[in-house]
């Protein structure tokens, strides 16, 4: 199902999506092959402003996600640059290597704006991600977090918390604020 917020429709055509993942692959492969790869025609949906993340798992195991909240830039250029940090500048990982690049999925996801939400009813699990703040310490979870682990609406809150390096309980916190946002993933 499109994701969709304030009339942005962020449904993509699979020649877009196709598009978007090469980008991210060759952006990589020059990184660690020196490739210089053929450069698309890029649809005009992918020079749009868009936050994203691209995520790299290898063998089935995460192995980097970095991405922007906010369209800072065009998607393609967005997708492209996050890609590379995904794969060699993602802090908690050892950076990718040629021997990894054969058995490493790429996903991205293109966000909607974040919405600060008053309530935590108004979060879908499955549908929604998460991003809180609480004074300079902030963590996100992609939608897509909760549904491959199983979690419910309060864990997810505390796995984002955990992330953002708070208590568990701090999104019940004055001063604690939570966001949602959709995803197209692909």
């Amino acid at each position: 199902m499109p994701a969709r917020k304030a009339g942005i429709d962020l449904h993509f055509s699979d020649e877009e999506k196709r598009v978007l993942k090469d980008l991210a692959r060759a952006s990589i492969e020059k990184a660690l092959f020196g490739k210089e790869g053929k450069s698309p025609d890029i649809p005009a949906a992918l020079k749009k402003k868009r936050g994203a993340f691209v995520c790299l798992k290898t063998s089935g195991q995460l192995k980097g996600c970095i991405g922007y909240l906010r369209g800072e830039m065009p998607l393609d250029e967005t997708v492209r640059r996050m890609a590379c940090e995904a794969a060699f500048h993602d802090p908690r990982f050892m950076p990718l290597d040629a021997r990894e690049w054969e058995h490493t999925e790429i996903e991205i996801s293109v966000l909607t704006p974040m919405k600060k939400i008053r309530d935590i009813d108004e979060i879908q699990v499955g549908v929604h991600g998460l991003y809180i703040v609480s004074g300079s310490c902030s963590g996100l979870l992609l939608p897509q977090v909760a549904t491959e682990h199983g979690l419910d609406r309060q864990t997810f809150l505390e796995y984002t918390c955990e992330k953002a390096g708070l208590p568990r309980d701090a999104w019940r916190s004055e001063g604690t604020d939570i966001y949602i946002f959709s995803a197209d993933v692909f």
